[in-house]
């Protein structure tokens, strides 16, 4: 009989956290937390979900159903991938499904909205300081395209909420930095996030390691790449 491995109980206090962003922070993707009868009574949907169900419909085919929005989740391109045309069996070339989800995207991304609580939580964050009294430093680690984080960020209220971050530790899907093909959950945008946050320290704050770092994710493959990154 195996005994089961205890968590770790002697990590040191917190002095780094990373966000992703779709789903988290802004409403572009169902949180996985609330659950399919909740948002279906409150006549809620994800700006992901929209844009795929008005293409979906275009061409005939039944809303994006649970069971397979589920597997998108945190997946880079998900929206646009192999397991979405699978399902979909549309009856034109994936490249015209490509194009038209895209389109969609560009019309209601700009739509897009912070989700309860992520403002008041991240403006708090940016002051606030561990029990020794060390800063907690944040960053954004979003696999979104910059084209497609310019086009979610257009509104004034999720402009807002994104600017708490600073610049130089927004880390987009297509940083130049980032090997290609190494999306979520390959740990590469939260371990660049981690080295931005290293080089914006302060004079005579020492170097942050993955262990005092902590990871927002609302989806398994985020969750993964922080556990991946240490």
């Amino acid at each position: 009989m195996t005994s089961e491995k205890k968590p770790k109980s002697d990590l040191p206090p917190i002095r780094a956290c990373v966000f992703d962003m779709d789903g988290l922070l802004i409403n572009t993707v169902l949180p996985l937390c609330f659950p399919p009868p909740q948002f279906l009574k409150q006549k809620q949907e994800d700006i992901y979900t929209l844009c795929a169900n008005m293409v979906l419909s275009k061409h005939d085919r039944p809303p994006l159903p649970w069971s397979l929005k589920a597997k998108l989740m945190g997946v880079p391109g998900s929206s646009i991938g192999d397991v979405f045309h699978a399902w979909a069996q549309l009856p034109i070339p994936r490249e015209q499904i490509n194009a038209e989800q895209k389109e969609q995207q560009r019309i209601h991304f700009p739509e897009c909205r912070p989700l309860p609580g992520a403002q008041k939580l991240l403006s708090e964050l940016k002051t606030a300081k561990n029990f020794k009294g060390e800063k907690v430093h944040i960053a954004l680690a979003s696999g979104s395209e910059k084209f497609n984080y310019d086009l979610k960020s257009s509104r004034s209220e999720t402009r807002s909420l994104l600017s708490i971050f600073p610049s130089n530790l927004r880390i987009l899907g297509d940083d130049p930095r980032l090997a290609g093909g190494r999306g979520k959950p390959a740990p590469d945008i939260f371990l660049l996030a981690l080295r931005c946050i290293n080089e914006s320290l302060g004079e005579g704050e020492e170097n942050i390691g993955p262990e005092e770092c902590l990871v927002f994710e609302d989806s398994v493959p985020g969750v993964e790449v922080g556990r991946r990154a240490g």
